[in-house]
This record gives structure tokens, sequence and C-alpha cells, in this order.
């Protein structure tokens, strides 16, 4: 794999702006993928254990210890079990806990099967329901996706199955799996900054 330099990999408290002037889809899908990450880490390391746990309705899917989830499917191996719904059109209501470790399996999943091992998957990962091994946890997973990306050629954007994930992953040009996974970022980032405001302005279930 060819390495062309585009901008570089910051530490989460700050932002490349370089990356918006470059002129290539690489780094425009870079660009977007910092962002996200950036605020969404500004985020992450405000939240309390409290916030992390809180059920914004009771029963919301969450991760739990193993001997205490009743869950109908349960991911992770050793003491901590990511909760998971009957349908994948049946997400229903999480917790912070839930989005982190849900991030963390959709990080760690996609570098793996692009620039790792190719052969770890949701059930296969370890997790936890304490805040600050958690967070850690996606931070170590989106430096790594981070790293792997900004060390590609413009040219490897656009390989076609260069990550292995998924059917998908596999018939699709390697842009539109880092536009996935920024959405990924957006999408549940958003959701776990409402649910952190909702708490600490005293709306709770």
């Amino acid at each position: 794999m060819a390495v062309t330099t585009v901008g570089r990999v910051t530490s989460s408290e700050e932002f490349d702006w370089s990356l918006t002037e470059i002129p290539t889809t690489r780094a425009a899908v870079r660009s977007q993928l910092e962002f996200s990450w950036f605020e969404l880490r500004a985020r992450l390391v405000t939240i309390t254990q409290e916030e992390f746990a809180w059920e914004p309705v009771p029963g919301a899917l969450s991760v739990r210890l193993r001997n205490e989830s009743v869950a109908a499917r349960r991911f992770g191996v050793g003491e901590w079990v990511v909760e998971w719904p009957d349908g994948p059109d049946e997400p229903g209501a999480r917790t912070v806990a839930w989005l982190v470790a849900h991030l963390t399996e959709v990080l760690t999943e996609r570098y793996d099967w692009t620039f790792g091992g190719h052969r770890l998957h949701r059930p296969d990962l370890t997790y936890s329901g304490e805040v600050g091994p958690a967070i850690a946890a996606l931070t170590a997973a989106a430096d790594a996706w981070r790293s792997g990306i900004s060390e590609m050629s413009d040219d490897d954007i656009f390989t076609v199955g260069l990550s292995q994930a998924t059917s998908i992953d596999a018939q699709a040009p390697f842009a539109q799996l880092v536009l996935h996974v920024n959405r990924e970022l957006i999408h549940h980032g958003s959701e776990i900054c409402t649910l952190t405001d909702l708490y600490r302005v005293g709306v709770r279930g």
C-alpha cells in the first residue's frame, strides 16, 4: 500500500484544519472523520459513571454484567456483555454505555478487517460497563482507525474490497466505508450528547 501524506493525525484535543484546504477525496472524508471525532471526544472526557449508565427508560439496552442481563441477545467476552435488540430495525432506547460499546465494536471491526488480522467481530470483543475503561477502549479504536486512514494513498481510498468486514464492504470502494463510519460517529455521537444533556438538566425517567 503506497503512502501519501495528507495532513496528520492529531491528538484528540485538537483538529488539523489543514485538511479542509486539500482538494482530494481522501482529505475530505478524513476531515469529516477527524472533526466528528474531535467533537465527540470533547464530550466523552466529561461523562460521569452515572451519566454513562443512566437508562432514559427502564430496561434500556445497556452494557451489563453477564449474570445481570436478561436480554435475549448478548455479545462480548468476559464479565460484561452488550445487550442487543431482537431485530436490526428495533433498536429501542439505549444508554450512553451501549452507544460507546457500539462505536467501539464498529471501529474495531472495521480497523481489523482493513488494516489488521481479519478476525475480529462484535462477539469477540471485551466490553466494560465502567466509564473509564469503556471510553479508553473507544479512544484506542478511534485512534487506530484514524491512523490507518491517514497512512493511505489517494488511490487506496477508492480500492474496492479493501475492507472485508461485511459483504457490503467487500463490494464497495473504501471511501464509502469511511463515510459510513463517519455517519456512525455523527449519529451515535449526537445521541451521546443528547442523553448527557438531558441527564445534566434533570430530565430523567
